[in-house]
């Protein structure tokens, strides 16, 4: 028993130095230099096509599309392409209806353009595809049909892009969070994965994005050949795309830390939304070439791992019940002060109450997930994928 002792200990220490270590970078990524493109005269250099595949978002598009019409970033300088990926409810017929005065938009019905043997496996990356194929913009910018977006969220993109010459730009996404357990946990949870991201980006530590708010120029998803070699699977449009653009530009990959970059999108409403949604961020975990990224989940997976373990062992010896409380509370010391910085930046660091009594829940839902998302299936917007 002590020798196990021991050896949990010693992947606690290691876990905690790794967690600091995010902590540090993400407070280490330095603020955005001022955006003086709205000093000059003359229209900005840098033309934007937002690409937004769409599948059953009759509730949520128009709001999506409105934020897009207030964006600070002139009006002939970005168009925006909807992707309706063969919705079953009324998304189509209000894309087909809509104006917004000024504003370049195109929808597409990805029906059109789909092989005629129909043998298409990864959906959003062939509808994200497809928008690029009719994209005139020099900068690609993708999101999701249910988000919403500062004001400045063009511009602050396009000068960052301007600034440092990236080929792909990752940036932060907010949960908005409700009163209803559910959404405080998911919130908290996405919290961190925000925090690793964009500590894990500046320091080019591995490759991790979230697909409702990134950026690439067109001629480097060209350059790449695009989902070439990945559009087998039917998640990654995000993190698997970056890192074939990091392999090329290993120098020219960023996080943006800005408050007007951050895009705020809708929280679960169910249980089983949550896991499917879980589960097929899951199901790419071994498809990573990246395997920096796979080495850290899958220490964090046998980590959570650990304590169902100790919980089993506790039938058989009461001392390992105290261990498992004792490396409870530990868990929580390692990863509370991360959690409540990055909370700060996104202005959620009320939520951080709860994140104590939320910790047994995220264990166990960690470890179903990571299993699930390896061996199981899942339901996304009315289609099984098996992982």
């Amino acid at each position: 028993m002590f020798i196990a002792v021991v050896i949990l200990l010693a992947f606690f220490l290691l876990y905690g130095i790794l967690i600091d270590y995010y902590r540090r970078a993400w407070v280490a990524i330095p603020p955005v230099p001022r955006d003086r493109s709205q000093e000059q005269k003359g229209e900005p250099p840098t033309s934007i096509s937002v690409i937004i595949p769409a599948r059953n978002e009759e509730k949520n598009i128009l709001a999506c599309l409105d934020s897009l019409f207030l964006q600070s970033y002139p009006k002939n300088r970005y168009q925006v392409i909807v992707v309706d990926d063969q919705s079953t409810d009324r998304t189509w017929e209000i894309l087909r209806k809509i104006e917004y005065p000024g504003m370049q938009i195109l929808p597409l019905q990805l029906a059109d353009y789909l092989p005629d043997n129909g043998n298409i496996r990864a959906y959003k990356k062939f509808s994200i595809e497809t928008g690029i194929g009719m994209a005139n913009g020099d900068l690609i910018i993708t999101t999701d049909a249910d988000c919403r977006f500062h004001r400045d969220w063009l511009r602050t993109v396009a000068a960052f892009y301007e600034q440092t010459g990236a080929q792909f730009l990752a940036a932060p996404v907010r949960i908005d969070a409700g009163p209803s357990f559910l959404a405080v946990f998911q919130t908290l949870d996405f919290i961190t994965l925000q925090g690793i991201t964009g500590a894990a980006v500046y320091k080019r530590f591995h490759s991790m994005c979230n697909g409702a708010n990134l950026a690439y120029p067109r001629k480097a998803f060209r350059e790449v050949g695009g989902y070439q070699g990945i559009d087998g699977i039917p998640s990654g449009d995000d993190m698997l795309l970056m890192h074939k653009i990091y392999k090329k530009y290993p120098a020219k990959v960023f996080f943006l830390k800005d408050r007007r970059a951050i895009v705020t999108t809708k929280a679960e409403t169910t249980w089983k939304g949550f896991f499917n949604q879980r589960i097929r961020w899951a199901s790419k975990a071994d498809k990573y070439d990246d395997k920096r990224i796979f080495a850290v989940l899958l220490g964090v997976f046998l980590l959570n791992l650990s304590f169902p373990v100790l919980l089993l062992a506790s039938c058989w010896n009461r001392w390992w019940l105290l261990a498992f409380f004792l490396l409870l509370f530990l868990k929580t010391v390692i990863e509370y002060p991360f959690v409540r910085t990055v909370a700060a930046f996104f202005d959620q660091q009320r939520l951080c109450v709860y994140f104590p009594l939320l910790q047994p829940f995220h264990i166990f839902y960690t470890v179903g997930v990571g299993w699930l998302g390896k061996f199981g299936s899942y339901q996304w917007k009315g289609r099984k994928i098996n992982s």
